[in-house]
């Protein structure tokens, strides 16, 4: 018999919009109770080292309960990568499940083509409500919701502003618990309880510059965040863009904007200004009781040298960790509400993030690189009566793989030009034995950009990972078992050669297999 999968990858447009709409009559003469919701609840920058189910420096000192319930209750994905570790980009990926080159979203310059195929259009058609609240990030507005407010840009901390298609407004209050407002207003009073939702709730938090909420603006002033043991990395052992990368805490983060040291600033600098403008006068009053003995403190103390990158550390740790303690308070608010109101038994539960973060490992801050703390994403997931409770899963995944996800969960087809997998065998605890063995990543927004992290390309296995800097022809090569921090790169280590020859044929196949275009010529 030929499957689903394989029907749709032979047949056209014309053809499958019918097989789609053949099979979803059924589907739709059902009710909520019988086809699975979805609830995907998706952040920014949310490290998976910053999720304490994954255990880790930070469990112990700045706990995320409630999105540990999600894996306690459910299952814990060990090996959640991205495609391309940047913002929009990933967006962009799990909207369409495929790589950034094939839906036109490659950096946060570009502009999202909303015309094109997205899991919630194909939701949509087979009788799914669709919701959207949050952060979008994609320029263009949504499309394939029935409901959306979302965020212009990166959007603001307090007071935020947000399009809708009505047009835009401000909201007052702060924005993760704006946010979450939305989304349980729509689930209380904006669908329809027949029928089953497809709801996405998008975070801000903790995208830079990490402003903590009113409730948390002094949540681990009394803890001392552990240091990573390659906070001062002097990249000794790797090539020109780890070296050249502008992304150190101890160069690049900026004592006002990034670490709210206003004091240290004139009352009249632009970005002073435009760090209160939002603020009422009652949250900016709070907002300095909080910051203004630490500041005064810290500039007494004028620290210096390594002694000012440990500062620099702590507070922006502190204030990233305050940014998630907002997030795991309303994905607490969350899985209450769909307890108290039933909707728990028939609501699967995701929580996820772009893409990670460096906590200061490497002796950085934000992503981009193919290295492991960028690399990785937390995911999490729940579905009562299918997921074994406080299991794991080890096999890799992708975020190219959610849109494949959600289709199968709700039993819609899984259209042919989709390049990831369906990772619902593993939500029911199964192993497949032709899962893949590795993966893909592909980061375009190159050198003289934000960060000035070069353009790369690569893929990991179990053990390994190769990456191709292609715009300065240099390659690494890291054994994740022996260095798993990848701290030395083994490309010219002859007792790996053998190795390196295989995984450059792996990496080939994959491009030629996920149809990447050739690689513009490498500097001269």
């Amino acid at each position: 018999m030929v499957s689903r999968r394989d029907f749709i990858r032979c047949v056209g447009g014309s053809t499958l919009a019918a097989w789609v709409a053949a099979q979803a009559r059924p589907a739709r003469a059902g009710t909520g109770a019988q086809r699975p919701n979805i609830l995907w609840i998706y952040s920014d920058d949310h490290a998976q080292n910053a999720v304490s189910a994954y255990g880790g420096r930070l469990a112990s000192a700045a706990p995320t309960p409630n999105i540990d319930r999600i894996a306690r209750e459910g299952v814990i994905f060990r090996n959640s990568f991205v495609t391309n570790s940047i913002c929009g980009p990933c967006r962009a990926v799990v909207l369409t499940g495929k790589h950034s080159h094939i839906n036109g979203f490659r950096t946060n310059s570009d502009s999202f083509d909303g015309s094109q195929q997205t899991f919630p259009k194909l939701l949509q058609q087979t009788g799914y409500q669709t919701a959207l609240f949050g952060k979008w990030h994609l320029v263009t507005e949504p499309t394939g919701f029935d409901a959306w407010e979302v965020l212009p840009g990166q959007g603001s901390y307090y007071n935020p502003d947000f399009l809708t298609p009505e047009g835009r407004h401000r909201r007052d209050g702060y924005v993760t618990d704006i946010i979450t407002d939305l989304a349980l207003d729509w689930l209380q009073t904006g669908r329809k309880a027949e029928k089953p939702f497809l709801l996405m709730i998008q975070n801000k938090a903790p995208h830079r510059e990490w402003e903590p909420g009113p409730e948390h603006l002094t949540t681990y002033d009394d803890v001392t965040i552990p240091e990573p043991d390659n906070l001062f990395d002097d990249y000794t052992g790797r090539g020109t863009a780890a070296r050249e990368q502008d992304m150190t805490i101890a160069k690049t983060m900026r004592l006002g904007p990034d670490l709210k040291v206003w004091e240290a600033l004139k009352d009249d600098d632009p970005d002073k200004q435009r760090a209160f403008s939002r603020m009422t006068e009652e949250q900016r009053a709070r907002w300095e009781a909080a910051y203004g003995p630490k500041n005064r403190a810290f500039l007494e103390a004028n620290p210096q040298g390594d002694d000012l990158v440990r500062w620099k550390y702590q507070r922006y740790m502190k204030d990233y960790l305050r940014c998630i303690a907002s997030i795991d308070d309303n994905v607490g608010r969350v899985l209450d509400y769909l307890e108290a109101s039933g909707l728990d038994k028939n609501t699967v539960v995701f929580y996820s993030s772009d893409q990670s973060f460096y906590l200061g490992e490497h002796g950085w801050f934000d992503k981009r690189f193919i290295y492991e703390e960028s690399l990785r994403t937390p995911l999490v997931a729940r579905w009562p009566g299918v997921t074994k409770p406080g299991s794991e899963a080890d096999l890799m995944v992708q975020n190219l793989d959610c849109a494949e996800t959600f289709l199968d969960i709700a039993g819609v087809p899984i259209p042919g030009d989709m390049q990831g997998r369906s990772f619902k065998p593993l939500l029911r605890g199964r192993r497949p034995r032709n899962w893949r063995t590795s993966i893909y990543y592909h980061y375009y927004e190159g050198e003289g950009k934000v960060h000035n992290v070069y353009k790369h390309y690569g893929l990991r296995t179990a053990r390994y990972k190769l990456a191709y800097f292609y715009t300065l022809d240099e390659w690494e090569f890291y054994d994740l078992e022996n260095d798993p921090h990848e701290m030395r790169s083994e490309y010219n280590n002859p007792d790996y050669a053998p190795r390196i020859a295989e995984l450059k044929a792996e990496l080939a196949r994959l491009r030629e297999l996920y149809r990447v275009p050739e690689d513009p010529p490498a500097k001269t």
